[in-house]
């Protein structure tokens, strides 16, 4: 099934959403919320299932841009870098050493969830000498996951999958990382899909908890990505999840994200689509390699007026989560 959460209030309203994105259903008397839903899963899940049957024939028509991100706001938003090709690609660019231990401990960030963006709404940032930039990511929501749960037994906390636009502020990392501290001031605002969707829902495109399928992004309307989010992932979810949850629990409404989603191109470095190559998930790994072949970046940052959009098409080219769709704005306070 497919769920949204539209616009009112902090925690939105909570919809099932049909699978080609035109009706959706108020998940009235069920869950008010989608964390209310996650946080009585079992209970709930049967009554959504049966409405998301319903909607397949009967609802009320649905709109991306009158979604907020499905969890408007979480009690954990954990970012992982799965993809270790994207790690490594930007590490050779500052030749740094790239620790063995990148290949077998996966790196995590916990960003800032209190305040996602929308799926449609504008990323408002100051300056444009901070370096924009956009990751085009995969997340899943878990439920109640134990402290230190095995990567066997974390796929069975899995319950909703979602695509996510982790906007980053290149220019800030560097003095943020060299306090030894981590990202912070860097991370602004995430924006996830209008839609998350269930597991099943995916067929086999899921499968070995990891999500088999092109991640597209188009900047301004054109391609710049389209790495499969399957391939050259280090770190399958169950694997970032038991990692989280080491040494503490993760309650009902966690996010786990995978990173930017990073191809490499017969064993090397990727390509730009029109150089026949599967492109990008964000504007640093195209630099990164700009660096490296000719000793300086070509590609600037985003600017102001600049639009990104990030979204997933099954086989029949019908979009899986709907689009996020985003402008970058000067913030005015």
């Amino acid at each position: 099934m497919k769920l949204a959460s539209l616009k009112g209030g902090r925690d939105g309203q909570l919809v099932v959403v049909s699978k080609d994105l035109q009706r959706c259903l108020p998940a009235t008397g069920i869950a008010a919320t989608l964390q209310a839903a996650l946080d009585n899963w079992a209970a709930v899940k049967p009554g959504l299932a049966s409405l998301a049957l319903r909607v397949e024939t009967d609802g009320d028509d649905f709109a991306e841009s009158d979604c907020a991100s499905p969890l408007p706001r979480a009690f954990q938003w954990a970012d992982g870098s799965a993809y270790v090709n994207h790690v490594e690609l930007v590490r050779k660019a500052r030749a740094a050493e790239m620790p063995a231990s990148f290949w077998t401990d996966p790196l995590m960030y916990q960003g800032g969830s209190d305040a996602f963006l929308g799926p449609h709404q504008d990323i408002a940032v100051a300056d444009e000498a901070w370096g924009i930039d956009f990751e085009a990511e995969v997340a899943v929501v878990t439920d109640d996951v134990p402290m230190g749960v095995s990567a066997a037994d974390a796929g069975a906390h899995i319950q909703l999958i979602m695509l996510v636009n982790d906007v980053s502020l290149r220019g800030l990392i560097p003095a943020e990382l060299g306090k030894g501290f981590g990202f912070f001031q860097s991370k602004p605002s995430s924006a996830f899909s209008p839609v998350a969707v269930t597991p099943d829902e995916l067929g086999h495109a899921w499968r070995d908890n990891k999500l088999h399928l092109p991640l597209l992004s188009f900047l301004n309307g054109a391609a710049f990505g389209k790495p499969d989010a399957g391939i050259d992932m280090t770190f399958d979810f169950t694997q970032l999840i038991a990692h989280a949850a080491k040494t503490r629990p993760l309650c009902a409404g966690s996010i786990i994200g995978s990173g930017t989603v990073s191809n490499k191109l017969a064993g090397g470095p990727g390509k730009p689509i029109a150089d026949g190559g599967v492109g990008y998930s964000c504007l640093a790994e195209l630099r990164t390699i700009e660096t490296i072949q000719s000793g300086a970046p070509n590609t600037p940052f985003m600017k102001f007026g600049d639009r990104i959009r990030i979204e997933m098409r099954d086989s029949t080219n019908t979009s899986i989560f709907g689009s996020i769709s985003q402008t970058v704005v000067k913030y005015t306070s």
